[in-house]
């Protein structure tokens, strides 16, 4: 418990000082929410008729997304290529503690992420709709998916090619989640395709606690908790030191 206290501790403090990184899991996010919610181009699902409650669940979720899965990607890269996680693993931390201080951290940025476009939101004319506990066990169960997948590509893939790839990834399931463009406008097999990854359900899911409420079915919960424990599992069968 000590290690794992200490290790989060040590990595909330460099997640704040990795101005990069929160440019692109804070920032962009609320200028996309400004910017689309003023300009009004994209298309909106039906029934909706202000952007804005389409775009504070879909930034919400594109910030959950960028934390865990981009940021943790390119992060623990980083990390490894420099030596440092060849240190941590001469601790007592272990790959469960290193991986429970990264998800600790995550939901911190996470508190600021919320807290911004939750009040970006207000200023625009959004109101919450939906059920805020489901909105927040969904964003439990995201973090965790996201985490573990951020985790697997940085197992997996070389670190020189790490951050290019990451920042193309990031741009195609943006695309195709639905947190900007509405799942329906996407044609029908790419739509049944998208459902089964956590992106999309992240989406879908904080649309119905915040957006336009109503209910969250399996097609939600079920992707996302099948993802909160496949990706943890891979990532740390697949995790190196070194």
């Amino acid at each position: 418990m000590k290690a794992y206290l200490a290790q989060s501790k040590a990595e909330i403090k460099l997640a704040f000082r990795q101005v990069d990184l929160l440019a692109l899991t804070i920032g962009i996010p609320a200028l996309i929410l400004v910017g689309f919610s003023l300009i009004k181009v994209l298309p909106l699902p039906s029934g909706v008729t202000k952007p804005v409650a389409f775009l504070v669940p879909g930034t919400l979720a594109l910030a959950v997304m960028g934390t865990g899965m981009i940021g943790q990607s390119i992060g623990t890269a980083v990390d490894r290529n420099y030596g440092v996680l060849k240190r941590l693993g001469a601790t007592p931390l272990g790959r469960g503690g290193l991986m429970a201080a990264k998800i600790t951290m995550i939901l911190v940025v996470e508190v600021f992420q919320v807290v911004l476009l939750f009040v970006v939101g207000a200023l625009l004319g959004w109101s919450p709709k939906g059920n805020l506990a489901e909105f927040f066990l969904l964003a439990l169960l995201a973090t965790v998916s996201f985490t573990g997948l951020g985790l697997l590509m940085a197992g997996l893939i070389r670190y020189e090619i790490m951050t290019g790839l990451s920042s193309v990834l990031w741009f195609i399931l943006t695309l195709i989640s639905g947190m900007i463009f509405p799942l329906s406008k996407l044609p029908s097999w790419l739509a049944t395709f998208s459902k089964l990854l956590p992106p999309a359900a992240t989406s879908t899911g904080f649309y119905h606690t915040l957006g336009v409420g109503g209910y969250v079915g399996a097609s939600v919960w079920v992707p996302l908790i099948i993802w909160a424990v496949i990706a943890p599992i891979a990532a740390a069968l697949t995790f190196k030191w070194e």
